[in-house]
């Protein structure tokens, strides 16, 4: 199947939910759906984004200049993710109980605009991956459009990129709990730290960057070609760490990969997308 033969069976899959309400982040899946979802359903869409302390600041000022960009009707709803121990405490499925307390708040908007759906950007790459937070959205009722149209991140990007879209190669994002190893506690001084950290590193020209936190030890993630980037300016940098608070500052050699802190989970749940422990 052809990019645009995946691209019209995603506005089908919108246009038969009839109305949507989308999950927004300012990425790249999000923000994909989110303008095709306003093409073909005009205001009978819009976009909301949770707003909480793992959500970086500079995601939230990002997503706001993407809405604004493409004229998209956005709100910023807060989630009281912190409040909740079994989150806080960090599990391996941390993120199926934060995706349940987001549909809550999604699930609630969408009942007062008169909405049929929430939509989220979760995509057939996804699937392979350790995703608790899938089977959560799931089970209550959050609908998946790039899942039911078989289209992959690779072919978001091609499709973004093929509609002149700004954000066509914005790099992959997470929440900052995904910088905590499974077991440590999430801590709002411990985000604070990792958003800073990596925030200093974005102003100084490193897009895909990861700050993993081991008790006070930063553990830098950059892709392999800009390793000697951050050796260049070490000096600034460990300064910089330290003032934030982190009392070692490292560089890991394997460089910049996703869900790093999924490889010492075993290997059956690494590859399933699991709900809480039974």
């Amino acid at each position: 199947m052809s990019t645009d033969e995946r691209r019209q069976r995603l506005c089908d899959q919108i246009v038969g939910r009839g109305s949507m309400l989308v999950a927004f982040s300012g990425g790249v899946d999000s923000s994909l759906l989110a303008v095709l979802a306003q093409k073909v359903l005009g205001e009978r869409s819009r976009c909301v984004l949770l707003d909480s302390p793992v959500v970086p600041r500079e995601a939230i000022e990002e997503a706001r200049l993407i809405a604004q960009k493409y004229q998209l009707d956005l709100e910023i709803l807060p989630v009281k993710v912190m409040d909740d121990e079994r989150f806080t405490k960090n599990p391996a499925e941390r993120c199926y109980w934060c995706k349940k307390n987001s549909a809550a708040v999604l699930k609630w908007r969408a009942r007062e605009l008169g909405f049929a759906c929430v939509a989220d950007g979760i995509n057939v790459s996804d699937t392979g991956e350790h995703r608790p937070g899938l089977v959560a959205s799931t089970e209550e009722g959050v609908v998946h459009p790039f899942l039911e149209a078989g289209i992959s991140k690779n072919e978001i990007r091609e499709i973004a990129r093929n509609e002149g879209m700004v954000f066509w190669d914005k790099p992959s994002a997470a929440c900052l709990s995904s910088r905590f190893p499974y077991g440590d506690e999430i801590t709002g001084e411990k985000l604070h730290m990792i958003e800073e950290a990596e925030a200093f590193l974005h102003r100084n020209g490193f897009r895909q960057v990861r700050i993993r936190i081991h008790g006070k030890i930063a553990r830098i993630e950059v892709p392999k070609s800009e390793m000697n980037a951050v050796l260049d300016m070490q000096a600034d940098v460990t300064k910089t760490l330290h003032g934030l608070g982190f009392s070692y500052v490292t560089l890991d050699l394997e460089g910049y990969r996703t869900g790093s802190m999924d490889e010492v989970l075993p290997s059956a749940v690494r590859q399933t997308p699991a709900g809480p422990a039974r």
